[in-house]
């Protein structure tokens, strides 16, 4: 008997007459299949949208530089490459380049300071600079899960006569010690370490978020401290006594890599100033 080869298209529909005859169901694909086929169409997405093939990689690293004073006296520079997270971002996020601290030779931008500068603190005091910490970020963009870097700046005398003397942006970390209005309870409310973004009000302070490049520093002295910064009273570095609780052992190592001076968190000292809540600690506790 000859044998007539038809067309796929023809096998394929003859296959379903025979299966409909026979009274059977037409063959469906398997789950395994259908997911498969689901995989692979979310593949091509990403493949025609390399953003979103970016967005999918692995966690976003940071470049972090660290100047260091040694027991000898002397300067140790360094560079780390951490994790893109809050512990390590809050160590180096408060100013801005051309903030000017105040020290015993009188103010000095910060990009300029180096470890040993005598820093004035609050009180008439001064501590010697054992620490400072830069990193760069473009603050318009979020990362990939959303959080962004904003700045916030503040006008010439927006919080009082020369607070600050000059136009003053500070990064998303930076703490003032002072209450805005909207945080004060009672007229005899103590003064708190408040993050800048509580005081933005839209006209004088308000939210920045330059398109390019931005370097950002962070002081930490032998004690945490309050210094003057542009005529505004702001906090050193202190990561806070509950800042380790729930980071792995991998991430503590590198973070402490970061410190030449500290192995734990009782190397900081203790709090100089109690810290007001921030709007995430507000929203957790309803």
């Amino acid at each position: 008997m000859a044998l007539v080869s038809l067309p796929f298209s023809a096998r394929g529909s003859l296959c379903c007459d025979v299966f409909c005859k026979k009274g059977l169901e037409p063959m469906t694909l398997p789950h395994s299949l259908q997911q498969a086929a689901a995989k692979a169409t979310e593949t091509s997405a990403l493949l025609q949208d390399p953003a979103a093939l970016r967005q999918a990689s692995k966690p976003q690293l940071r470049r972090y530089e660290v100047c260091s004073l040694l027991p000898n006296g002397g300067i140790a520079e360094t560079r780390h490459i951490a994790p893109a997270l809050p512990i390590f971002e809050d160590a180096f996020c408060a100013f801005t380049r051309g903030s000017l601290v105040e020290t015993t030779a009188g103010p000095i931008a910060v990009e300029d300071l180096l470890p040993g500068d005598e820093i004035i603190t609050q009180g008439g005091g001064c501590q010697p600079l054992v620490w400072k910490g830069t990193t760069s970020l473009v603050p318009s963009r979020s990362d990939a899960k959303g959080r962004a870097h904003r700045l916030t700046s503040f006008m010439a005398d927006s919080l009082g006569l020369q607070k600050p003397t000059s136009c003053v942006v500070a990064g998303p970390s930076a703490r003032l010690l002072r209450m805005p209005p909207h945080m004060q309870i009672a007229a005899d409310t103590p003064q708190l370490l408040t993050l800048v973004e509580e005081f933005q009000d839209g006209m004088n302070i308000f939210e920045t978020a330059p398109p390019t490049v931005v370097d950002l520093f962070h002081l930490c002295l032998p004690k945490h401290a309050v210094i003057n910064v542009g005529g505004l009273e702001f906090e050193t570095y202190h990561p806070g006594p509950e800042a380790l609780k729930l980071v792995s052992y991998a991430i503590k190592t590198l973070y402490f890599n970061l410190f030449s001076h500290v192995d734990s968190l009782s190397g900081f000292g203790p709090l100089a100033y109690e810290r007001a809540p921030t709007t995430a600690d507000s929203i957790l506790r309803g």
